[in-house]
C-alpha cells in the first residue's frame, strides 16, 4: 500500500469522522543544529559547517474518534534530511477489540526499541538523538496490522505488540539507495514494568528482497565465472533477516538509567552480523537533567562468503572488498544535557566522540537546539 493509498483513505475516515467527533490535532518539532570539529568530518549528516537541517523536524498527527470502538490516525511530518517535503510518516485505522485489546491496520510503526513509538518525538527523552549505534535498522514503518494487549499484573503492567506487513521503499547499499522489500514481516515486542523498572524483549523476522544496480556488474561476473554460489550468498533475493532486542529502564530517585542491546542479521547476504547496545545513565537537577552514554556498535563480517573463489582469481579482492568492507567496531560517548525551559519545549545540547577503529577515524561533534510539543 503506498503513500498516496494510505493519504486518501486517513482523508476520507477523518471526513467522515467529522461528522460524529471532532479531529485532535497535536503536534511535535525539533529545531537542531550541529558542527563536526574536524574540517573533513562527517557524523549523523553534520559537517564542519553549521547546519540545521540533518535533524530538524516538524510533525503534525490528527485523531479522530470515529464511533463504535473505531478511531482512526495520520501524521503527517517534514524532516530537514529531506528539504522538509512532507509525508505521511503513519496513517492507521484502530479498533478497540476490547479494553485490553486494540488493533491497528494500515502504516505503523514497528516497534523494534523501546523508544519506537517516540522515535521522531525528541521530547520524549533526554537525549539530543535515540542511539543511532543501536536505533540503526534502515526502516521503521511497515504497512500491515498489528495487535496491542495490555494488562496489569499486581504493581506491574504488561504491554505485547504483534505485527504482521511488509515495507516497500529504498535503503542504502554501498552509498546508493536501491529499491527495497521486507516481506512477511513478523513479530512483535513485550514490555514489563512497575512504577519505576521497566523491562522488555523484541523479535521480528523478515523476507529481504534489495534491487542494487551497484552490486550488479559484481554478480554478473560471478555468475559467468562460474561462482553462482557465491552470488547467491552477496545478493538479497528473499533471504531470511532478523531483528532480536533486549532492554530495560531506570527512573527512581532523579535517576534515570536505560539501555538496550540489539542483533541484526540477514542470511546468505553480504551484509556483516550487527551487534549493537547502548547504556545511558542522566539525574535530574530540577529542569537540568545532565547525562552520559556510551554507545558500541560491532559488526563482523563472514570470509567464507568468497572461500570458494581462488585466491588469484581477479573477482577474490573485488568480493573481499565487499564482503570485508562491512567489518566495524565504533564506540560512541556522549555528554550532554537537557533543560526544560518551558512545560512544553526543552533545550539541549550534547558533545558526541565517534571512534572508529576500524577505519581509525575519530569525529567529534556537538549538538544543540530545541525539542517542543504541541
Amino acid at each position: 500500500m503506498r503513500y498516496t493509498h494510505l493519504a486518501l483513505v486517513v482523508a476520507a475516515a477523518i471526513a467522515a469522522g467529522q461528522a460524529q467527533a471532532e479531529v485532535s490535532l497535536n503536534g511535535f518539532a525539533s529545531v537542531k543544529a550541529g558542527t563536526t570539529f574536524g574540517s573533513d568530518d562527517t557524523l549523523y549528516g553534520y559537517t564542519s559547517d553549521v547546519d540545521f537541517k540533518p535533524e530538524s523536524l516538524f510533525a503534525i498527527q490528527a485523531q479522530s474518534d470515529l464511533g463504535d470502538k473505531f478511531s482512526v490516525t495520520a501524521q503527517l511530518m517534514a524532516k530537514g534530511s529531506e528539504d522538509f517535503n512532507s509525508k505521511f510518516a503513519w496513517a492507521f485505522l484502530s479498533y478497540q477489540a476490547s479494553e485490553h485489546v486494540r488493533i491497528n491496520a494500515g502504516r505503523i510503526r514497528v516497534p523494534f526499541y523501546k523508544y519506537s513509538d517516540f522515535l521522531d518525538v525528541g521530547y520524549a527523552y533526554d537525549w539530543a538523538r535515540t542511539p543511532r549505534s543501536v536505533y540503526d535498522v534502515p526502516f521503521d514503518t511497515m504497512d500491515g496490522a498489528s495487535a496491542l494487549i495490555s494488562n496489569s499484573f499486581g504493581d506491574w503492567q504488561s504491554s505485547v505488540q504483534l505485527n504482521f506487513g511488509a515495507f516497500n521503499g529504498s535503503v542504502n547499499v554501498e552509498g546508493i539507495k536501491s529499491p527495497s522489500k521486507m516481506q512477511n514481516i513478523m513479530g512483535g515486542s513485550w514490555e514489563l514494568s512497575n512504577d519505576w523498572f521497566s523491562t522488555r524483549v523484541a523479535y521480528f523476522k523478515a523476507d529481504v528482497s534489495i534491487q542494487s544496480d551497484a552490486l550488479d556488474p559484481l554478480l554478473g561476473a560471478l555468475n559467468q565465472y562460474g561462482f553462482a554460489s557465491v552470488a547467491k550468498e552477496i545478493d538479497f533475493d528473499e533471504d531470511s533477516g532478523s531483528f532480536v532486542g533486549v532492554g530495560f529502564g531506570i527512573d527512581k530517585n532523579d535517576w534515570i538509567v536505560n539501555s538496550e542491546w540489539t542483533r541484526v542479521e540477514i542470511d546468505h547476504s553480504f551484509m556483516a552480523q550487527r551487534d549493537s547496545w547502548f547504556f545511558s545513565v542522566g539525574h535530574r537537577f530540577g529542569a537540568w537533567t545532565p547525562y552520559i552514554s556510551h554507545e558500541v556498535n560491532r559488526d563482523k563480517a563472514d570470509p567464507t562468503i568468497y572461500a570458494a573463489i581462488p585466491g588469484v582469481h581477479p573477482l577474490r579482492p573485488l568480493v573481499a572488498g565487499l564482503v570485508d568492507g562491512q567489518e566495524d567496531n565504533t564506540k560512541v560517548y556522549n555528554v550532554g544535557f537537557r533543560y526544560d525551559f518551558h512545560p512544553s519545549a526543552a533545550f539541549k545540547a550534547e558533545l558526541t566522540n565517534a571512534d572508529n577503529t576500524i577505519a581509525d577515524q575519530k569525529t567529534t561533534l556537538l549538538t544543540f537546539g530545541v525539542d517542543l510539543v504541541f
